[in-house]
């Protein structure tokens, strides 16, 4: 069995080839897949006929070099995002809104974009309704806001 499988080392280095990116499917670390590159090119040293030791030698240096180089790179390109962007509800923050009904340290309820949310004040003095406010933070389902710098109302919507 050995002996087969040393002259036909290439089906070896497939399967492995093959276990390790599905491993990688199911972790997404950017790991496996690193020592599934090193399986394939090991592969591509079987089908050239090199000797067994030398696909095993190298499968262990490109799988080395791969994790310890391309993988760190990699994750930094992953990782790496807009820090300007910010998504969800955070980037309603700082939004400039406009208070629907009276907003109070309790109740209210302002437009934020095209939105609707209940909303409170963070400081709590009351907002008449038609005043411009921004949005401090988001608590759940409500937005906490401030009057804002602009004096004046929005126009009527």
């Amino acid at each position: 069995m050995f002996e087969w499988l040393v002259i036909n080392s290439w089906v070896l280095w497939l399967a492995l080839f093959l276990v390790l990116a599905i491993v990688e499917m199911m972790t997404l670390d950017l790991f496996f897949i690193m020592m599934s590159f090193g399986a394939l090119i090991a592969l591509f040293t079987a089908l050239l006929g090199w000797p067994f030791w030398i696909q095993v030698v190298v499968f262990c240096v490109v799988a080395l070099l791969m994790v310890l180089v391309v993988r760190p790179i990699g994750l930094r390109h992953l990782r790496r995002g807009p820090r300007d962007q910010a998504t969800n509800v955070d980037r309603l923050i700082g939004e400039s809104a406009m208070a629907l009904e009276p907003v109070t340290d309790h109740s209210g309820i302002v437009k934020i974009g095209g939105d609707t949310w209940t909303a409170r004040s963070s400081d709590g003095s009351a907002i008449p309704a038609g005043a411009r406010v921004a949005v401090a933070r988001i608590e759940g389902a409500t937005a906490v806001v401030y009057p804002a710098a602009e004096p004046g109302p929005y126009p009527a919507q």
